[in-house]
């Protein structure tokens, strides 16, 4: 006799919360973790940020592609990054999860697996301390990240000061061209490039990087989700300021995705300026600052007025992703 899948729906709700929590690691500034009807998290700040994501299959990634391991870090890498783009340490997550009945507990269980080594590998003293499962016709991931600013000042989008230095900590390009792969069909470029492939389905952004640039007294900071230009148009337009890149600075970028674009017929130039989920750190400095190690200069916040973007003192179209299209 063929031993019967166990699924979502043959173990029922609390036997799979079960089973998804124990594979969890403990968050250290929890005071009550998952399995009563709120967490209790420490803020020793007083204050604390927090933000919110969602993925919805078919929309922001799709199950041939990425396994429930992978699902689980992308989770966490995108909604870290948002607390480390504020120059905050990330603390707690929660996590809601709607999936088909039907779905194997083991792709459940690598699900909170990806959680957990994501958590281990990006933001160690963060953890997942509560959350919610249930049915639906696709998978639907919504995630909530806390950070604890440390007694430092947020860094918000709208500090920005013409004369401040441009700069980026982190990729660009690579997980566009990891995208790019996939939908290609090319096997033999997806094999190729799969360093590439695995920042599309994995991202790797520099948590730490966030906090380092607080303590630089960066003026103006956000996390780049949807692409180099339009994540700066949109801090540009919080800070009333206009930028120029230098695409002189953007050479070593593109030359890492040169092969992999010629692989499959696409222009590396667009997916470093216009490629999203990277989610590497876009950041503003004085002049005077020196800039933290793993930040990289790309250009000049330039006059104050209507907000404008260029490259080289030519007009930039602003391209990327549009969640909402």
């Amino acid at each position: 006799m063929v031993p019967s899948i166990e699924t979502i729906a043959s173990l029922g709700e609390n036997e799979s919360l079960r089973r998804t929590i124990s594979r969890l690691n403990l968050a250290t500034n929890a005071l009550v973790g998952p399995g009563d009807d709120s967490a209790v998290v420490a803020a020793p700040d007083g204050r604390f940020c927090v933000t919110t994501d969602t993925m919805v299959e078919g929309h922001d990634f799709r199950l041939d592609w990425s396994s429930g391991f992978d699902l689980g870090w992308k989770a966490i890498a995108s909604n870290v990054a948002d607390v480390a783009a504020m120059g905050a340490k990330p603390t707690a997550l929660v996590v809601a999860l709607c999936a088909p009945g039907n779905t194997e507990v083991a792709w459940l269980e690598a699900f909170a697996d990806g959680l957990r080594e994501a958590c281990l590998a990006l933001a160690p003293e963060a953890a997942v301390v509560g959350g919610d499962l249930t049915t639906a016709q696709q998978v639907f991931i919504a995630v909530t990240a806390h950070g604890d600013l440390e007694g430092r000042q947020p860094v918000l989008r709208s500090g920005a000061r013409p004369g401040d230095v441009l700069a980026v900590g982190g990729t660009l390009g690579k997980a566009a061209a990891g995208l790019a792969l996939l939908e290609s069909g090319n096997r033999d470029a997806i094999a190729s490039y799969d360093e590439l492939v695995g920042v599309q389905l994995r991202p790797q952004p520099p948590i730490n990087l966030g906090v380092a640039a607080g303590l630089a007294g960066a003026t103006a900071m956000l996390d780049l989700s949807d692409g180099l230009s339009r994540d700066l148009a949109r801090l540009c337009k919080a800070s009333g300021v206009s930028a120029n890149i230098e695409s002189n600075a953007l050479q070593g970028y593109q030359a890492m995705l040169e092969q992999a674009a010629q692989a499959i017929g696409a222009n590396e130039v667009n997916w470093v300026l216009h490629g999203g989920e990277d989610h590497s750190l876009l950041a503003t400095f004085s002049p005077e600052v020196q800039l933290p190690r793993g930040f990289k200069r790309i250009g000049t916040i330039e006059s104050a007025g209507e907000p404008s973007l260029r490259l080289d003192g030519h007009p930039l179209e602003i391209g990327g992703w549009d969640s909402t299209r």
